[in-house]
């Protein structure tokens, strides 16, 4: 797996977020059977820019704590099976699938983190799964979409024993 983290937020954090990172997004594909090597790139960031791009990409005007752009479609949440007939869905020198890019903002991270009352390190780990499971093609607008894709959640962070 390949990760390019990118850190402008520029904090000092109590744990490595690039570590963890890759931690929660390799759990993440293990979970769901990829069976393909892949790409991410993560950005960590502040308010005022995650706020920025929202309103660009989504045109809504207000911070966020995470944004997911996913490079490809699936037939379904997690179903690999038609990847391999999209050669743009691969890196053409490392033959690793492009998954997407990951936007989180630190200080919704912190607030966030105390407002739910668990650990700094959790609410990033849960950002990281969140958004690994959008670029796999998930979502939560429907209660039983919403429900899937928190199970899966809580179980990958069970398995990297993150608790809140």
């Amino acid at each position: 797996m390949t990760i390019t983290f990118e850190d402008e937020y520029g904090r000092d954090w109590p744990f490595s977020p690039e570590e963890l990172a890759v931690q929660v997004a390799e759990a993440c594909l293990d979970y769901e059977n990829c069976p393909y090597e892949a790409q991410v790139n993560i950005l960590l960031t502040g308010n005022e820019e995650i706020r920025q791009m929202n309103r660009q990409f989504r045109n809504i005007d207000r911070e966020t704590d995470v944004l997911s752009f996913p490079m490809g479609e699936y037939p379904a949440p997690g179903d690999f099976s038609a990847i391999e007939e999209d050669a743009d869905s691969f890196d053409p020198e490392t033959g690793e699938l492009l998954l997407g890019d990951i936007v989180l903002s630190g200080d919704r991270i912190l607030s966030q983190a105390q407002e739910y009352g668990h650990s700094v390190r959790r609410e990033f780990a849960f950002l990281i799964a969140h958004s690994m499971l959008h670029l796999m093609g998930y979502d939560h607008i429907e209660p039983e979409e919403a429900e899937t894709m928190e199970s899966r959640q809580r179980k990958i962070l069970d398995l990297l024993d993150i608790k809140r």
